[in-house]
């Protein structure tokens, strides 16, 4: 099945990698089949949106069967080029940063980071969780052309000079864990990822709307 990935909203393309996750922990647990229903009490989205979602790709269940497990797993796996490994560099090894390399994506095994990079010299020349640290003055000779997505956590007041440099060397897609708000060409993605702004949406919520349906 030839699907153009242009005309995928980008809210339904934000979802598969749950519904993947789901999938993969069905498949494990030996489960043939699941409903929309089941779906969406697992990852906590509403049905109409899965079906919805799923109407994208074509025919991937029978009204009154429900989703095939193997079939749907086969096919996000591929959608989601979960066949093709994809390194990763981080960038500012602090404490989120060496939380990322120990953690290092073990749940989602096409993704990998594969070098960081910091200037403090307890941790250039070591490797913490099998990732090796390199200098951040010795990027443009040590970031490999195969890597092309990196992570962000740096001080803010740095960020936007590393994006340029990453850019320059070829960095496709950048996962921005600091309250600075990047500028990037068109052609490079960007996700701004601010944990203290998530925090604070999550507690204006809960005092305002506690009964509010998710």
């Amino acid at each position: 099945m030839n699907i153009d990935q242009t005309k995928i909203p980008q809210a339904t393309a934000k979802r598969l990698p749950l519904y993947y996750r789901f999938l993969k922990n069905l498949h494990s647990s030996g489960k043939q089949r699941v409903s929309s229903a089941e779906l969406s009490d697992a990852v906590k989205v509403d049905s109409a949106t899965i079906r919805r979602d799923f109407s994208y790709f074509g025919a991937l269940g029978k009204k009154g069967y429900g989703y095939n497990v193997n079939y749907l797993l086969s096919f996000f796996r591929k959608t989601l080029d979960q066949d093709e490994t994809t390194k990763v560099c981080l960038i500012g090894v602090g404490n989120l940063g060496t939380a990322f390399l120990h953690y290092n994506f073990t749940k989602n095994n096409n993704t990998v980071i594969s070098l960081a990079f910091d200037v403090a010299q307890d941790k250039v020349g070591t490797e913490i969780g099998g990732v090796p640290v390199f200098h951040l003055d010795d990027l443009e000779k040590q970031l490999p052309d195969d890597v092309t997505v990196a992570i962000l956590t740096v001080p803010a007041a740095v960020a936007q000079s590393i994006t340029d440099r990453l850019v320059a060397k070829g960095i496709k897609g950048i996962l921005n864990f600091t309250p600075a708000r990047i500028n990037v060409p068109d052609e490079i993605r960007i996700h701004h990822i601010d944990l203290a702004v998530e925090l604070q949406s999550l507690v204006y919520f809960l005092k305002h709307y506690p009964n509010d349906e998710k």
